[in-house]
């Protein structure tokens, strides 16, 4: 039991305090997503479009792994194949399962776009080879993709692609 003393000190202090009637309610705003949210839910649809596990490329069955889209020069593998080309930006795709590489691919060519990287690398390793299988087929079903090539040994060889991806043109004003 509390002391009468303390019962009549906490009347006291409350006395001008309004118990909260019933109707008083508030309602909160759903908060607002986040560019990281919407961004990796962009990246979601793009990789369902873009994207399919049906579709199966056919390959020179000999040789490195390479591709070249039909409106890009093949000196374009050639140039990959020597290491001409660096890439600005690495994707290690080590870990990933097939959908968290699917998204982290589109994020790639995206990421490629925006900051104007016209060769990145993407790292699939050997391990059990779904991913090595995969990556290449869905690359060159994405339409800003130029072409990719096996690594050279510097940047990955036989467990990486080389990537070329096609940049927006940026028109300069007019004078």
């Amino acid at each position: 039991m509390t002391p009468p003393d303390d019962i009549d000190l906490f009347r006291q202090m409350m006395g001008d305090v309004k118990p909260m009637q019933r109707s008083d309610k508030v309602t909160h705003r759903k908060p607002l997503p986040t560019p990281d949210k919407t961004r990796a839910k962009q990246q979601r649809k793009l990789a369902d479009h873009y994207f399919s596990d049906s579709y199966q490329p056919l390959f020179a069955s000999e040789g490195p792994m390479r591709w070249v889209r039909d409106d890009v020069d093949a000196y374009e593998l050639k140039k990959l194949r020597r290491g001409e080309y660096v890439p600005d930006m690495v994707l290690d795709l080590h870990g990933c399962t097939l959908n968290e590489a699917r998204h982290e691919l589109i994020g790639l060519i995206e990421a490629c776009k925006r900051q104007h990287i016209h060769c990145a690398s993407v790292m699939t390793g050997i391990g059990s080879g779904v991913l090595k299988e995969k990556i290449p087929a869905w690359l060159c079903q994405h339409p800003d993709v130029q072409g990719f090539h096996q690594a050279p040994l510097e940047w990955g060889g036989n467990g990486a692609l080389l990537i070329l991806v096609e940049l927006p043109q940026v028109e300069l004003p007019k004078l």
